[in-house]
């Protein structure tokens, strides 16, 4: 069963590449980010006419995430939860579309966008860890239901030094602040297994390369989107890896996509 995480960075704009993918590495569930599109504008059609089923959360022109599952190889999905039920960091503004939750086929599945943090030290930045904070205790019910869960997604959290081409050029960002990687590191701590970091356990990977200052023709990217695996899970591992060539396509999202393969 492969199961993977994409940030698509804006679902509309970034079809044609989405569709490319799905079609070359037809990956069983495909959780995306940052869809950038209202509940009614999502291209489900397009979805559907690949022989996928699909959720989602939208927004308009931020946020959005959807979970896909592959029903021409008998995948089905059936959607668990949506939100976490923590408003954004504005007064007034509600809750911003950043998590949904669902089942494929016996598989818990959460889908996620956390918040950037930046600028930081402020209101977003602690926005940023009382988000987490509230993701460890959803985890943390999955976890006390038992079922095999993998969570994935966009975690905008550098955990470790060599997760980063350059610690220097990213000393003041939120992604890598020490207080966004304790709350990652605690949810690690509470049993659950980072399964790139698994199988790459000296770093040196990216998922993340700006659109700026050559970036990705520099390969100055950083690991940013995760996927975290419950012991059932992670005793299922088999293989784990990032689609980097996709990154260097037309009109390519900034991220790459990130997959696990687990034993049927």
């Amino acid at each position: 069963m492969k199961i993977a995480t994409f940030n698509i960075n804006g679902i509309k704009a970034r079809l044609p590449r989405l569709v490319e993918w799905l079609e070359e590495t037809r990956p069983a569930v495909a959780c995306l980010q940052e869809i950038k599109s209202q509940d009614e504008g999502f291209p489900a059609a397009d979805i559907e006419a690949l022989g996928y089923a699909a959720i989602w959360h939208g927004q308009k022109a931020f946020n959005g995430v959807a979970i896909l599952a592959d029903r021409q190889a008998g995948y089905d999905i059936t959607e668990v939860r949506r939100g976490l039920g923590i408003d954004g960091p504005k007064d007034g503004e509600g809750e911003q579309a950043r998590y949904l939750e669902a089942d494929v086929n016996g598989v818990r599945i959460a889908c996620l966008y956390l918040p950037n943090g930046n600028p930081q030290p402020g209101p977003k930045f602690d926005y940023k860890l009382a988000w987490m904070e509230k993701l460890r205790g959803r985890m943390a019910a999955i976890w006390a239901e038992e079922v095999p869960a993998v969570v994935l997604g966009d975690f905008n959290v550098i955990p470790h030094d060599d997760d980063v081409w350059s610690v220097k050029a990213m000393r003041d960002d939120a992604l890598m602040q020490p207080e966004s990687r304790a709350a990652y590191a605690r949810l690690l701590a509470d049993g659950w297994t980072d399964a790139i970091r698994a199988h790459n356990p000296r770093g040196g990977v990216w998922t993340y390369w700006d659109y700026q200052a050559g970036a990705w023709q520099r390969d100055h990217g950083f690991r940013i989107d995760h996927i975290l695996l419950s012991p059932e899970c992670a005793d299922r591992l088999e293989a784990a890896g990032v689609d980097k060539a996709h990154r260097g396509r037309e009109k390519a999202s900034d991220h790459a996509p990130v997959w696990v393969k687990l034993q049927s």
